[in-house]
Order: C-alpha cells, then structure tokens, then sequence
C-alpha cells in the first residue's frame, strides 16, 4: 500500500468528505491525515468551506452565479 502525496491527498477530500473511497483508499487518507499538518488544515478548511457553503440559501444566488457555481463544480476534475 503506497503512501498518498499531498496533491492526491488534496484531490480525494471531496470523495472523503462524501464517505466515497474505499476502504483501502480511506486507510491511506487517514495515515497521510496523521502525518501531514498542512493536509490536516486543508481539510479542516474545506469542511468548513462546505459548511458554509450549506447556509447559503439558494434563492439568494442570481441565475447567472447559481449556472456559473455549477460549472465551476462540474468542471473541477477536469
């Protein structure tokens, strides 16, 4: 089982977040989490940024900011 670098690591938290990976994958996460202090505040940032995120009333996003959010969100894997 190979360690995760830090640019896995950041490009897993949503899935993690989510409870998506898999057990294997989830292990790994968890011992870089461990040993790593700037992964550890990313993902509490973005725990945080979700959070936040899920205060925001949909309603009170113009048309044009909801499409451009949802883009945003569509095309960040790519």
């Amino acid at each position: 089982m190979a360690d995760l670098t830090c640019q896995e690591f950041v490009e897993l938290v949503t899935d993690y977040l989510e409870g998506a990976l898999d057990e294997d994958t989830t292990t790994r996460f968890e011992q870089h989490l461990a040993s790593c202090p700037g992964c550890e505040t990313y993902l509490n940032q973005m725990k945080e940024t979700a959070s936040r995120l899920g205060e925001i009333p949909t309603e009170t996003l113009s048309e044009e900011m909801q499409s451009r959010l949802l883009a945003a969100f569509r095309d960040f894997h790519r």
